[in-house]
């Protein structure tokens, strides 16, 4: 994080998004200190990029797991303003959990920690030792192959419930093909996508 002083919080704003080379509006900041006296004004702000934001959740991460008795090591990467952190471990199954619980859980925990320290909402996509592309491999291929069965039948199917990145691949996977669409529906752990024919 680096902090800016300037006499007013929007000039130090200003001042910020400048050097950055980012529109004010999009930077994300927190007012350290303001002075409002007769003679003088100032105010400090302190400004949080996406990289101490991953540098923050790899160093949560540390913590939380360690306290489940594993220690582990990650690596963090940034993709179209998405925060992608692969973990590995000794013990990598207990930390995936029974059909990626435990991780979307710790993703969620994570993902919350994240948005409490820097009150701004980030994606975050944990994955451990490549379990996450495994699956995702696998969600392409049955929306693809399903996806053909509703182009010959013209019935609709709804696949089982998944996580908000797992539904994310369906869409994107069948994105432009013509007589298909997909939406989304149903409520919390049970939010699943449906493949629909049109005309």
């Amino acid at each position: 994080m680096k902090q800016y002083t300037a006499k007013t919080v929007e000039e130090a704003v200003n001042a910020a998004a400048q050097e950055m080379g980012i529109p004010a509006e999009n930077l994300i900041y927190e007012v350290v200190e303001e002075k409002k006296g007769l003679f003088r004004k100032e105010a400090t702000i302190s400004v949080s990029t996406i990289e101490d934001a991953a540098a923050f959740a790899e160093e949560y991460l540390h913590t939380a797991i360690a306290g489940m008795g594993i220690e582990i090591t990650t690596k963090s990467t940034i993709e179209d303003d998405i925060i992608h952190i692969n973990i590995d471990s000794e013990r990598n199954p207990v930390l995936i959990g029974k059909g990626g619980r435990t991780l979307q859980a710790l993703n969620e925990l994570d993902r919350l920690a994240v948005s409490n320290k820097f009150h701004h909402r980030y994606r975050i996509l944990l994955d451990v030792a490549g379990y996450k592309e495994d699956k995702y491999d696998h969600i392409a291929y049955l929306a693809k192959r399903t996806a053909k069965d509703v182009l010959k039948t013209h019935v609709d199917v709804t696949l089982q419930p998944m996580t908000p990145d797992e539904r994310r691949v369906v869409h994107n996977t069948l994105n432009g093909w013509e007589h298909i669409k997909t939406e989304s529906s149903g409520e919390g752990s049970e939010r699943a996508v449906s493949i629909k024919y049109v005309e």
